[in-house]
């Protein structure tokens, strides 16, 4: 148990992978006594993780832009998150330690009233195309400014050593000056999951009758052998037609592997946000 206060700094509170995580670990400090607040740009309540309803959290700077006429997204994205960060140095109160993941770019504004943990998901730099010599130039600054800030951080945490590796060829400066960021898996609330039935009702059907009906819950007429699982937003970034392309191509290997004997099944799960007009 320990009695600090955890301030969490995230973008957009919606509901995603990035905020699952910070959602869980807020959720998880606070069990072990910290004091916790989550601040951001953007949240409703009917559209995020039930359990942000139980947190303190703060919104700053929904007012602004999150682009001009469609263009400039990323530029916005720093604008919103720096002054989120402005915002929690006036008004914020006392705070321990900084949790911040997303952008960087606020990092040293927040180092002004405490450290600063950054939880990189994927490097910025690396989520759009330069597609023309204009886009290039605009992208400059700020994929400079990315790395730099990211460089000030005390600690820098990433998701995987894929994403470490990504890391490194993203932020070449940083493999001069900072030391190597760790890997920190995001954590599963197993005490969400119960028995995996709601409610943690008796069932008397037999376990053969409740899988037939959990698979056809999901649009598989039977147990799948080989079953390729995507969870992700129905967003163009994310590529969801890769998951189609891998299964076509795990059928066709598994046709020439005449030892090979079983059906195969795809689900690709997710959710749309209109508020992001990349989708």
């Amino acid at each position: 148990m320990f009695n600090h206060r955890v301030a969490f700094v995230h973008p957009d509170l919606g509901i995603g992978g990035a905020e699952r995580l910070v959602v869980d670990a807020a959720v998880g400090l606070r069990r072990l006594g910290a004091q916790v607040t989550i601040f951001t740009s953007h949240y409703d309540p009917t559209h995020a993780f039930e359990q942000t309803r139980e947190l303190d959290v703060r919104v700053y700077g929904d007012w602004l832009p999150r682009s001009f006429f469609g263009r400039f997204a990323a530029l916005c994205a720093y604008i919103r998150s720096v002054y989120l960060a402005i915002m929690i140095l006036l008004f914020g109160g006392k705070i321990s330690v900084f949790f911040c993941d997303s952008i960087s770019i606020a990092i040293p504004v927040l180092q002004l009233k405490a450290p600063v943990l950054f939880y990189c998901h994927f490097p910025d730099k690396l989520l759009t195309q330069r597609t023309s010599f204009l886009k290039l130039i605009y992208r400059m600054p700020l994929d400079l400014a990315e790395q730099l800030t990211t460089g000030l951080a005390q600690l820098v945490l990433v998701n995987s050593h894929f994403t470490a590796r990504q890391y490194a060829s993203a932020f070449p400066l940083l493999r001069w000056c900072c030391p190597p960021p760790q890997v920190l898996y995001p954590a599963v609330d197993v005490e969400q999951l119960g028995d995996g039935r709601a409610g943690g009702t008796t069932d008397t059907t037999s376990s053969t009758e409740r899988e037939e009906s959990d698979w056809a819950a999901i649009g598989l007429p039977v147990r799948p052998r080989f079953l390729l699982l995507s969870i992700n937003r129905f967003e163009r970034k994310k590529n969801v037609g890769l998951a189609v392309l891998a299964l076509a191509k795990l059928r066709d290997q598994l046709a020439t592997t005449p030892t090979t004997t079983g059906a195969t099944g795809s689900v690709v799960a997710g959710f749309h946000n209109n508020n992001n007009s990349n989708n």
